[in-house]
């Protein structure tokens, strides 16, 4: 019986312990101090009340020219486990201005999601970016919003409007439940809320950001609806001429719930989707951590890759951060700017945002702001 009482009370102390652990991860203040460019601070209730106080209530930074253009609105965080999106949101926020239109940028579009690790994934809690005061700190995510806010999962998702059966816990995927609905779960309200908000703010140009595993066939690609086929291929052949490879994939018609498939239907928007590489998600990696989350080396992976199975390459020198988000930026800048060059009168044009090039040379880190050294009225927390 004593026994019994010790494991009972072992199993409570552990629980305690681990309970306090995911509680401070949930609430990990990720500070963002608001750039020169940023005119404007939203919630995303603003479109869509009845999201007002959820956890999905999300931050939206508008940074408006002073001559009037179209509009850009750029998403990060749909999957939060692919950090150079939500990476490359935070350096157009903190860094970015607009002389012509406006930019509005989103960091956690499923904020939820950035709350939560994945069960059983043995992610890392957290990681952090050095900077040249120190480094900041980052909630590492899950693809999934959490448990905690949207739960029980069905046997099968089915989506909406289409009908179209999909996998049990992507009810909880932020791309997989576009264009959403405004009674249905908390993914389906957020994603009815950002098509309200496309809507109402005319928005031209949607552009979502994730990473993918090297074992994904979608990846090094803009993916783009059959609105904005033109726009993608002429930017990936900029980029591959002048930064990078990158190649272009069509939205498939059959395929619902993906926001280059849904916003571009139910909007007047072109909406496009990036993927860069990211060997953290790929089944054959080794110890999941913030190094191989970073670094992006992971020899397991580059022995796949030599067997034949991966749908990128990848070597020694792995794919690292700097290199993921110098590709976001680089793509958001050459689409938006093709995009002005085409369309004068709804132009977007953006300056003060490193590309890929210097990324690479500088870092991420560099291009953070210090929240400390920061007027506290320009600071606000994801």
């Amino acid at each position: 019986m004593m026994r019994k009482i010790l494991i009972l009370a072992l199993g409570a102390v552990l629980a305690l312990f681990a309970g306090l652990e995911f509680q401070a991860i949930r609430h990990l203040p990720e500070p963002l101090v608001l750039g020169p460019g940023v005119t404007e601070v939203k919630k995303l209730s603003d479109y869509f009340p009845p999201l007002q106080g959820s956890v999905n209530d999300c931050t939206i930074y508008v940074l408006e020219g002073r001559e009037p253009g179209g509009t850009c609105l750029v998403l990060g965080g749909s999957h939060p486990e692919e950090p150079s999106a939500r990476l490359a949101a935070w350096i157009l926020a903190e860094n970015g201005t607009v002389s012509q239109g406006r930019l509005i940028v989103v960091p956690s579009a499923n904020r939820s999601g950035t709350m939560v690790t994945r069960p059983g994934g043995a992610y890392p809690a957290s990681y952090t970016i050095p900077t040249p005061f120190g480094g900041r700190t980052f909630r590492m995510g899950d693809r999934w919003a959490s448990p905690l806010d949207q739960w029980p999962d069905p046997e099968v998702f089915i989506h909406y409007p289409s009908k179209q059966n999909l996998a049990y816990m992507d009810v909880r995927n932020f791309n997989r439940a576009w264009p959403g609905r405004p009674d249905g779960t908390l993914i389906e309200r957020t994603c009815h809320a950002f098509i309200e908000m496309i809507k109402k703010e005319k928005i031209d140009v949607v552009i979502d950001l994730h990473e993918a595993e090297l074992q994904y066939p979608v990846i090094s690609t803009i993916v783009a609806h059959q609105k904005g086929q033109d726009l993608a291929a002429m930017a990936a052949m900029v980029l591959s001429g002048d930064e990078f490879k990158i190649g272009v994939e069509y939205s498939p018609k059959a395929l619902r719930g993906l926001s280059h498939r849904e916003i571009g239907d139910a909007t007047d928007a072109v909406s496009l989707l990036l993927e860069t590489p990211e060997p953290f998600l790929d089944a054959t990696r080794g110890r999941t951590d913030a190094k191989l989350l970073l670094t992006g080396q992971d020899e397991f992976v580059v022995r796949a890759g030599k067997r034949g199975l991966l749908f990128e390459k990848i070597d020694e020198k792995g794919w690292p951060i700097d290199v993921r988000v110098g590709r976001q930026t680089s793509t958001i800048l050459t689409l938006m700017d093709l995009w002005s060059q085409d369309h004068p009168d709804r132009a977007v044009l953006i300056a003060d945002v490193p590309k890929y090039a210097e990324l690479i040379a500088k870092g991420t880190g560099a291009f953070l702001k210090d929240p400390k050294a920061a007027d506290p009225s320009r600071v606000r927390y994801e």
